[in-house]
């Protein structure tokens, strides 16, 4: 029963739900700001979701319908689970588990999953076109997501968070910073954020992946994003800023919240000064520049830098 309201409530899928529609708001409101307007008021993403929740729902004709409903779900879920498993670790590192970076990295590739399955279940031509696009996303940026980790491993010479976190902090290393900053960039094509917002691209694709989602599944969805702007962050801040902890001081607390705000506006700046890129410009990127850099990084923590 305690698992249970930790998933539902508390460090799960209520909480990760609210400070995610938060950090959707200081999206949009940086986003306004660089462009010189007002932005939206602090519940103006409640309000979107809760409007969307009482929506009528519309099952293309012809598509298998349990699929079609049960892939924003699915990615729901996963994000739910891997922001309930990082907070743990940031609060009680010693009741980690063995394998739960693992577990993570996994529980992050279900928001893309089911981007996936929805975008060919509903059997239109544009989304099923932004699905072939989020696949070939996640084929790209995968490798350098799974090496970068590679290098907060070796420091720690664990794969559980609670030793990671309790490994000194590798943000003070070289190859730490490079897998840091290769891991931000797969990190912001995982978000789907700008210059790698291929798979929705409404300019071409009106939507892309979610063209035919409406009502409740589509709040899902829009959720499901939301709740990744602040989950990735978070991920980023686990392995390579120190996590945040509040029991070990006030201040310590205070630079961690800093740094995770601080990655937060980096992503946000990002999509508002980078131009999408193509998507065989963005797998070049990632499987050229992007997978090399992290091997280096890589390389460098085995040298002890």
């Amino acid at each position: 029963m305690n698992l249970l309201v930790q998933f539902l409530v508390f460090p799960g899928m209520l909480f990760t739900a609210g400070a995610g529609l938060v950090t959707s708001w200081v999206d949009r409101k940086l986003t306004a700001r660089v462009q010189m307007r007002q932005g939206p008021p602090l519940l103006q993403p409640f309000f979107d979701v809760a409007k969307l929740m009482v929506k009528e729902t519309c099952v293309p004709e012809g598509c298998p319908g349990w699929l079609f409903l049960s892939a924003p779900i699915i990615g729901l879920a996963g994000v739910s689970m891997a922001s309930m498993i990082l907070c743990q670790a940031m609060w009680k590192p010693e009741a980690t588990f063995s394998g739960d970076l693992i577990v993570v990295m996994y529980l992050l590739a279900f928001p893309s999953l089911a981007v996936i399955l929805g975008a060919f279940a509903s059997r239109n031509p544009l989304a099923s076109l932004g699905g072939s696009r989020e696949m070939k996303l996640v084929m790209a940026y995968e490798l350098p997501f799974i090496l970068t980790a590679c290098v907060p491993i070796i420091w720690a010479q664990s794969i559980q968070l609670g030793n990671i976190l309790s490994a000194p902090s590798v943000d003070r290393t070289v190859s730490g910073v490079l897998a840091f900053v290769f891991s931000a960039i797969a990190m912001q094509a995982r978000l789907t954020r700008v210059p790698f917002d291929i798979p929705e691209a409404e300019c071409e694709l009106g939507g892309g992946v979610l063209i035919e989602y409406s009502g409740p599944p589509l709040a899902f969805y829009k959720l499901t994003q939301a709740m990744m702007l602040f989950t990735g962050p978070m991920y980023l801040l686990v392995l390579y800023g120190g996590g945040l902890s509040f029991s070990q001081g006030w201040m310590t607390a205070g630079l961690g919240v800093l740094k995770l705000v601080g990655v937060i506006v980096l992503i946000v700046l990002i999509r508002n000064t980078a131009p999408r890129l193509r998507i065989d410009q963005a797998m070049k990127l990632l499987w050229g520049p992007v997978t090399f850099g992290a091997i280096l990084a890589v390389l460098l923590a085995w040298g002890g830098f």
